[in-house]
């Protein structure tokens, strides 16, 4: 399947075809979605520009978002994870008294890791914990040694202050991530969406977006540009709206999840801009395909000069914001237009 060979969705007609009630609910949820900051917006600065922790709080506050999404790690030596206990306890104060809401992620599902996010969590008062997993191995395997980990997510949190994530994060598709949560059984685990891992998955966004759509109560936002890669698909991020993926079309279907109440409880800002992730998964693979071992995400910082690098990723971050709040807009404005 070509990647160009899909289908460009119309959002416009989609909003066109909603009921009066529909639309009204999309133009107010669209007009108040509960946007992060996602740390990885600034994974270069935090990683060779000494940006701490509390300086992604203070761009969140300063841009007027509702909350932010840090992983465990971001900061390197000032990251979440070195941190005493006294100072997770001080970083959480300052997150309350910004008015935003902390969300903590790692990349892993092993249990100790697991374990130490989630006392990170606590520690910090998070609301949220996303997770994925990072296994060598059959895809069978995969989803087995998974379930296993997330099934100690009570023992981990037994008065239940935190709602789990599990997240698509490039290798398992929409169906197997499905399986491993009705597995787990817990229902404080959903699922996040991440508007471009599903490419590497060898799924076009908006079928994975229709399979995940039940389970999904967090999202990443991000754009990309899909390469094929060995009869599969790779994605190099890019500026949001300069790429490949439908973001008009999936943030429609997002914001319409939920009856009573919006179902998604945060987009995350994740400006990936530099980032490359190749093809795991393929049309014609083995019924039970091999994943090789790989590393957590990073994104190279490249040959040329460091500073102009680290304000370049700055803007974008910034830029990303505005491209968001735009699109949003525009969805409002659509949906208030074809009311009558």
């Amino acid at each position: 399947m070509s990647w160009t060979a899909l289908a460009v969705p119309d959002w416009r007609a989609r909003i066109a075809a909603l009921a009066a009630p529909f639309r009204t609910r999309l133009a107010q949820r669209a007009r108040s979605a509960p946007l992060f900051a996602h740390a990885y917006a600034f994974h270069l600065n935090m990683r060779f520009g000494g940006m701490p922790p509390l300086r992604m709080a203070e761009f969140a506050r300063a841009q007027k978002l509702a909350g932010l999404k840090i992983h465990v790690e971001d900061g390197e030596q000032a990251s979440l994870s070195r941190m005493s206990e006294e100072a997770l306890h001080t970083y959480g104060a300052a997150m309350k008294g910004l008015g935003l809401e902390l969300h903590v992620e790692t990349s892993t599902t092993e249990v100790t890791g697991l374990a130490n996010a989630v006392r990170i969590a606590h520690a910090t008062g998070a609301t949220s914990l996303r997770c994925y997993p990072r296994y060598e191995g059959r895809v069978s395997d995969i989803i087995e040694r998974t379930t296993a980990d997330l099934r100690q997510l009570t023992a981990l949190d037994p008065d239940g202050h935190l709602r789990f994530t599990l997240e698509q994060h490039e290798d398992l598709k929409s169906e197997e991530l499905i399986r491993i949560l009705k597995a787990v059984a817990n229902p404080r685990l959903s699922l996040l969406f991440d508007f471009g891992n599903m490419i590497n998955a060898y799924e076009p966004p908006l079928a994975a977006l229709v399979d995940q759509a039940p389970y999904v109560s967090e999202v990443h936002v991000k754009d990309c540009l899909v390469q094929p890669d060995r009869g599969g698909w790779a994605h190099a991020a890019c500026q949001s709206g300069k790429g490949h993926l439908p973001m008009h079309a999936m943030f429609v279907e997002l914001l319409l999840l939920g009856e009573d109440r919006p179902q998604v409880l945060a987009f995350g800002l994740e400006e990936e801009e530099g980032y490359f992730a190749p093809a795991l998964r393929f049309p014609a693979e083995e019924a039970d395909p091999f994943i090789a071992a790989r590393s957590a995400s990073f994104t190279h910082v490249g040959s040329g000069d460091l500073s102009t690098r680290l304000l370049q990723e700055a803007d974008a971050a910034r830029r990303q914001v505005e491209t968001v709040r735009a699109l949003l807009d525009a969805i409002a404005t659509e949906a208030e237009r074809t009311q009558g």
